[in-house]
C-alpha cells in the first residue's frame, strides 16, 4: 500500500483502489507506474480471477493533477513523447491484463480517468456520477485515452463529446454503452459484486481467452483471417483440460472440477 493507491484481495478477487481523494484520485507520472505495476502483479497472481479498479472520497479520478500538469507545461517535446508513453503503457496493461477488470465508478470521472474506466472490461456507475472529456477547454485532446474510450462510447458519441467537452450524467452514460451498469449508490458493490460472481463461477481458462478473443476481434474486418483465427480459436478451448472439463460436467449434470 502507498499513499497513492491500495492493492488487497479477497478470495479470488483483486481490488486496487486509488486513495487520494483530497485531489479526487488525480493521477501523476508516479501514480501511473503504482497503477501499472499494480496491474502487472494482480494479472500475473494464478489465484486471482477478476480485478476491480475503485476509488476513495467523491470523484472516481479527476484525470492529471495539477503539480503534474504544471511540470509538463516546460517539457520539451521528447519529454512528452515520453511521458504520454508511460500513461498509453498504462492503459495498454489495464486492457490486456489476463483477468477481467470492473471499474466501480463511485463518483465523477474527468479527463484521463474517462481512460482508466474505458480501459476496463466493465463500468459499474453511480447513478450521481457525471463524466466528462475537458480536453479542448485546456487547448489539448484526448490523444492517449482515445483508442479505449472510441471503443467504450462509438466513434459518434465520441464525436461530440470530444469536441464539446461536455459534462454528462451517468444515464448519458450507460445510453452511450461508456458504463454497463447505473445504481444508486447503495446498491453499487452488490452490483459489482453479482458481475464478479459471473466472472469467478465460469471456467477461468474460458474467460482468459474469452477476453483475449474480444481484443483481438474487435474492429476488424470480417476476412478470411479473421473467420480462421476464430475457428482455431473454438478448436484449441474444445481441445483443452478446461472445456473438455465443461462440457462433460454439463453432459453428465455435475459441477465442474473448478467449482468443487
Amino acid at each position: 500500500m502507498s499513499q497513492n493507491l491500495s492493492i488487497t484481495q479477497s478470495g479470488a478477487v483483486a481490488r486496487i483502489t486509488l486513495t487520494q481523494p483530497e485531489i479526487r484520485n488525480a493521477f501523476s507520472d508516479a501514480v501511473i507506474a503504482e497503477i501499472t505495476a499494480a496491474f502487472v502483479d494482480v494479472g500475473s497472481r494464478t489465484d486471482v480471477r477478476a480485478v476491480v479498479l475503485a476509488a476513495e472520497g467523491p470523484a472516481f479520478c479527476a484525470g492529471a493533477n495539477l503539480n503534474w500538469m504544471r511540470r509538463m507545461a516546460d517539457y520539451t517535446r521528447d519529454e512528452n513523447i515520453a511521458d504520454a508513453g508511460k500513461l498509453a503503457e498504462m492503459l495498454r496493461v489495464i486492457y490486456e491484463c489476463p483477468k477481467p477488470t470492473i471499474a466501480r465508478v463511485q463518483g465523477d470521472v474527468y479527463a484521463g480517468g474517462m481512460g482508466l474506466v474505458a480501459a476496463c472490461d466493465m463500468a459499474v456507475a453511480v447513478d450521481t456520477a457525471g463524466f466528462c472529456l475537458s480536453e479542448v477547454k485546456l487547448g489539448l485532446i484526448p490523444a492517449t485515452i482515445s483508442p479505449y474510450v472510441i471503443r467504450a462510447m462509438g466513434a459518434r458519441a465520441a464525436h461530440r463529446y470530444f469536441l464539446t467537452a461536455e459534462r454528462f450524467g451517468a444515464a448519458e452514460a450507460l445510453r452511450i454503452g461508456f458504463v454497463h451498469e447505473v445504481v444508486a449508490a447503495d446498491e453499487l458493490d452488490a452490483k459489482v459484486d453479482e458481475l464478479l460472481k459471473a466472472l469467478t463461477t465460469a471456467s477461468p481458462n474460458a474467460v482468459r481467452v474469452c477476453k483475449k478473443l474480444v481484443i483481438d476481434v474487435a474492429e476488424r474486418e470480417i476476412n478470411a483471417g479473421l473467420i480462421a483465427a476464430t475457428v482455431q480459436g473454438i478448436a484449441d478451448i474444445r481441445a483443452s483440460h478446461e472445456g473438455k472439463e465443461g462440457v462433460q460436467s454439463f453432459l453428465n449434470k455435475r459441477k465442474p472440477n473448478w467449482l468443487v
